[in-house]
């Protein structure tokens, strides 16, 4: 029997309370921690515990975001916004995230999330914490219902797609890109609800927010999870967050075996081009050259995969000194409150809004399909994840994706545009 393991599997075998768990395996799992937000948290889950007579198993191990229904747009919004509220001072939750944010992005700015850890998340871009050598998948209420009362979920041990990607990207070219060349290949089933682990020289260059990118998006790869093994970039990024040291050096470091069995998948970062996704499918992925005819109406630089600091500073790369084209409508909608003030300091806002652009608030948003969504027959350019029909507005609004980068060139020149001939 082959006992080298992937991330995966050692990640799951720890809080499995295992030496080692085999593919296909099914075990019982202690969960680190359990993320929910206003729309997956307290208004389905307060009456299920109700009926089972159960409480919370340790809320220190349970984080509560408000982003989807804030800022309320509406009297159901504003219903939502404050049971969510009441119950979260009924259960006297330590841990509240109040429109500051997106969840994903928020939950590991607060150090929430660390090398080793198993959590869950009410919300489907929940693999995001993979990119801090986290398990972390998202799950349904009914789930989530027996976790909050029980501390374990049972999982099923995944077989390991191992994404290599080596060379170093162009200017202009980011892991939005990566990811989106990956799932045209692949399509959004092509995960298959295992384990998508990114690996190579490419993806330990990447800084963490660009990580985080990848793991979200393994998403729509139909993946469980999306992994990358902690390092000195995920040490320092938790420093940066006011972790201690001791508790990063109590934190577990795994990686994949040499002699893992998993499926691998090579890539050359150095040749790929910036990436566009067409209506209505983010699998609908081809080079930015097929789409340079393509007039969108709004730009849009918002969202957990497309909106996070080192998102804003690469839109305000390609806008500085110049003004969004006649036409034309950008709006920023940074995904934190902290990311926010920070590219405030820098200078990047003002450089995004003396383009032209219109700031809104820290959260979900258009992406999905509250507050700013789009007007009937709007061509869209995006940096969210996802571009289904109807989900950021009306059936008839046209959603392509593409990197923050690439929104911003598109802003510019009127036109999708391959933003690195307007960076040179």
């Amino acid at each position: 029997m082959n006992t080298e393991a992937t991330l995966a599997q050692k990640l799951i075998a720890r809080a499995a309370g295992r030496a080692h768990v085999n593919v296909g395996e099914v075990v019982t799992c202690q969960v680190d921690l359990a993320m929910f937000h206003d729309s997956s948290g307290p208004r389905r889950l307060k009456p299920m515990l109700a009926e089972i007579g159960a409480q919370i198993w340790d809320r220190n191990k349970v984080v509560l975001v408000l982003d989807h229904y804030v800022p309320a747009r509406d009297a159901d919004s504003e219903k939502i916004i404050r049971l969510t509220r009441d119950v979260a001072k009924e259960w006297a939750l330590p841990h509240v995230i109040d429109s500051e944010g997106i969840c994903h992005v928020v939950l590991p700015e607060r150090g929430h999330l660390r090398p080793g850890n198993f959590c869950v998340g009410g919300d489907s871009h929940s693999p995001t914490g993979g990119a801090f050598g986290t398990y972390m998948f998202g799950i349904g209420a009914t789930e989530m219902l027996g976790v909050v009362a029980t501390g374990e979920i049972w999982v099923q041990v995944p077989h390991t797609l191992r994404m290599v990607w080596n060379g170093a990207l162009q200017r202009g070219v980011c892991a939005k890109d990566m990811m989106l060349h990956m799932i045209g290949k692949f399509g959004m089933n092509g995960g298959n609800y295992q384990a998508v682990e990114f690996a190579g020289s490419t993806v330990r260059g990447l800084g963490m927010q660009e990580r985080m990118t990848l793991s979200n998006m393994s998403a729509e790869m139909g993946a469980q999870v999306g992994l990358i093994a902690a390092d000195d970039t995920t040490r320092a990024y938790l420093k940066s967050v006011n972790v201690s040291e001791a508790d990063i050096d109590r934190c577990e470091y795994f990686e994949t075996d040499l002699n893992a069995d998993c499926q691998r998948f090579e890539f050359e970062a150095s040749v790929l081009s910036p990436q566009v996704a067409a209506p209505h499918s983010p699998e609908n992925t081809h080079p930015v050259a097929e789409f340079i005819n393509i007039k969108p109406t709004v730009a849009y630089i918002g969202a957990c995969t497309g909106a996070k600091l080192s998102d804003l500073r690469a839109a305000a790369e390609v806008l500085k000194g110049r003004k969004v084209a006649a036409g034309i409508q950008l709006m920023v909608a940074p995904a934190s409150a902290r990311d926010q003030a920070q590219a405030a300091r820098e200078g990047v806002m003002q450089i995004l809004i003396d383009a032209g652009a219109s700031v809104l608030p820290n959260a979900c948003g258009a992406c999905a399909g509250y507050g700013a969504t789009f007007a009937d027959g709007a061509t869209v350019i995006s940096s969210t994840a996802r571009n289904f029909q109807g989900r950021m507005g009306p059936a008839s609004v046209q959603v392509y994706l593409a990197s923050p980068w690439s929104v911003a060139a598109a802003a510019l020149t009127g036109h999708i545009s391959d933003v690195r001939e307007v960076l040179a």
